[in-house]
C-alpha cells in the first residue's frame, strides 16, 4: 500500500510539472487579453492616449474596447448632465454686499474631450466652472442695484446665462441650465429695509389721523352751522307765532303720559306738573283755534 501511494505521488508530481507551463502560459494569456480590453460604461465616453502617438482624436462610447497593452491606456469621461451649486458674495451698484447661488447643470462637450484633457484635465468642472461663474455673477450684479435685483430677477437671471455661456464655449463645456437659487443682502441692508417700512407706516398713520383731524374739523363746522340755522328758525317762529312754544308743551306732555301710563305704579299728578294746565289763557286760545280749523274745514268738504 504504501508504494502504491509513493508510486501515486510521483505520478501527480510529474502531471503538474507537465501542466506548471501551460497554466502559466493561461495565466498570461488571460492578463493579456484583460489587460488588452477596457469598458465604457453608459452616459461616459473615453478617448485614448498612446505612449507613441499622443492623444488620439478618437472617441469611443459605451461598450468593451481593445487597446494595446502598457502602450495605451483609455481616458473616461462622464458625460451626463451634472449639477453642481456656486455661491457668491459680491457688491451691487448702489454698493450693497449681495450672496447669491447659482445652480449650473454642465456637461462637457464630447467632440472636444481631446482639448479638454489637454488644456484642463479630468476635473474640468471643479477647475472651470468656480472661476468663470465668480467672474460672469460679479459683472452682471454690479450693472443692478438692489431694488432692481429684486424687481428684475427673471432679467438678471437671464444675463447671468447668456455670459456664463458664452464663457463656458471657451472650455468647451456645454450649459443646460443655469437658475439663481438664493439671492440674499446683508444684515445692515434688511435692518435699512425694516426701518423704512416702520417709517412710512408710521407716515401712513399720521396722513390718516391729520385726514380724520380734517374730516372731524368739517362735521363739527357743519354741526354748528346746521344748529345756529335750526337756532335762527326756532327764534323767527317765536317772534311770529308764539305758539309753537304751546305745541311743544303739549307734545312734552303726551310723551311723559305715555311713560306713566306703561308704568304699574300708580302716580298721581295735576295738570301744571303735566304741563297740561287748561286754565292757561294761551291754552283757550289754541282751543279756538283749533275749533276755528276744524269749522273751516267742515264748511270745505260740506
Amino acid at each position: 500500500i504504501i508504494q502504491s501511494l509513493r508510486q501515486m505521488q510521483e505520478q501527480f508530481m510529474q502531471l503538474g510539472k507537465a501542466l506548471l507551463p501551460l497554466a502559466v502560459c493561461a495565466g498570461m494569456g488571460i492578463s493579456a487579453v484583460k489587460a488588452s480590453l477596457y469598458s465604457v460604461d453608459g452616459g461616459h465616453n473615453a478617448i485614448k492616449f498612446s505612449r507613441l502617438t499622443g492623444l488620439g482624436k478618437k472617441v469611443y462610447r459605451e461598450g468593451w474596447h481593445l487597446r494595446l497593452p502598457w502602450f495605451e491606456r483609455p481616458i473616461i469621461y462622464e458625460t451626463r448632465t451634472k449639477p453642481t451649486v456656486i455661491v457668491s458674495s459680491t457688491g451691487s451698484k448702489d454698493l450693497q454686499t449681495v450672496d447669491i447661488s447659482i445652480r449650473v447643470l454642465y456637461r462637457p462637450d464630447v467632440a472636444n474631450l481631446q482639448n479638454i484633457y489637454r488644456y484642463v484635465g479630468l476635473n474640468f468642472d471643479q477647475r472651470v466652472l468656480p472661476s468663470i461663474v465668480n467672474e460672469v455673477v460679479k459683472t452682471t450684479i454690479a450693472q443692478y442695484n438692489a431694488a432692481q435685483l429684486l424687481n428684475q430677477r427673471e432679467q438678471v437671471s437671464y444675463e447671468i446665462r447668456r455670459n456664463l455661456e458664452d464663457r463656458a464655449k471657451d472650455f468647451f463645456i456645454y450649459l443646460d441650465d443655469v437658475s439663481i437659487t438664493h439671492l440674499g443682502f446683508s444684515k445692515e441692508f434688511h435692518a435699512a429695509i425694516e426701518s423704512k417700512q416702520s417709517a412710512l407706516q408710521e407716515a401712513e398713520r399720521a396722513k390718516f389721523l391729520v385726514e380724520q383731524a380734517l374730516q372731524d374739523k368739517k362735521s363739527a363746522i357743519i354741526r354748528a352751522e346746521g344748529e345756529s340755522r335750526s337756532a335762527e328758525l326756532i327764534g323767527t317762529a317765536l317772534e311770529n307765532k308764539p305758539a309753537y312754544i304751546e305745541l311743544k308743551r303739549i307734545e312734552a306732555a303726551q310723551k311723559i303720559a305715555q311713560v306713566l301710563s306703561s308704568s304699574n305704579n300708580r302716580v298721581y299728578l295735576n295738570s301744571s306738573t303735566l304741563m297740561v294746565n287748561l286754565a292757561d289763557p294761551m291754552t283757550d286760545r289754541l282751543l279756538s283755534v283749533g275749533k276755528e280749523v276744524a269749522k273751516k274745514s267742515n264748511q270745505l268738504f260740506s
